[in-house]
């Protein structure tokens, strides 16, 4: 297989193999920012310790990121999308929701930065912020719950650029976040809920 074959001489003949196979790819045409456009399905741990069995739920959504190289094989990431709303449940029951907005910086090394397949790992910082936090009125009265709005935790990636020619790359992506917060009935914190969610995302990327 051809592709394969390509492959095989970029990684032991580096970047003159790399033009050799994809001249289209090779990074020379190419400048440091890169943009990309993922659809991205958010599957989240749902870990609790308040003894109310919370959960958010699973759901696609849009996410745009821009990343700098520093070097051929050094970069940093900027994830972003929109604040997405996710219900909340307690066991069966819906008790109310919520939208959080998680931007994440991401420090990646890029093994390959001349080759048609491009892995690269990344480690950084999520930030999410809570917001439109809304209960069932039953729950507000008996409860008066709330959350902690801001969260700060972990963020770890790891993923592949492929190039399809003329600049244009897909990317194949999956993260690990860390995110969390304090849950208070009346304003006395009762324990902390973990979203902690697996990220696996697949989009298109642009090189210029």
């Amino acid at each position: 297989m051809n592709k394969l074959a390509a492959l095989a001489l970029s990684t032991t003949l580096a970047a003159l193999s790399a033009g050799a196979a994809l001249p289209a790819a090779a990074a020379p045409a190419e400048g440091p920012w890169l943009l990309r456009a993922r659809l991205v399905n958010l599957d989240p741990a749902n870990k609790d310790s308040t003894g109310l069995d919370l959960s958010v739920n699973e759901k696609v959504i849009p996410e745009f990121d821009v990343s700098y190289f520093f070097t051929p094989n050094i970069a940093a990431e900027l994830v972003l999308t929109v604040p997405q709303k996710h219900n909340i449940r307690s066991g069966d029951t819906h008790i109310g929701s919520l939208k959080h907005l998680p931007p994440t910086l991401t420090v990646q090394y890029h093994f390959i930065p001349e080759g048609k397949f491009r892995p690269y790992v990344g480690a950084g910082l999520n930030y999410t912020r809570f917001s439109s936090v809304h209960f069932d009125p039953t729950v507000q009265a008996t409860l008066a719950p709330s959350i902690d709005k801001d969260s700060f935790g972990a963020a770890l990636q790891a993923g592949v650029d492929i190039a399809l020619g003329g600049n244009l790359y897909l990317n194949l992506d999956i993260k690990k976040v860390w995110i969390q917060t304090d849950v208070k009935s009346a304003g006395t914190k009762v324990g902390t809920f973990k979203v902690d969610p697996v990220l696996l995302g697949v989009g298109l990327g642009w090189r210029f």
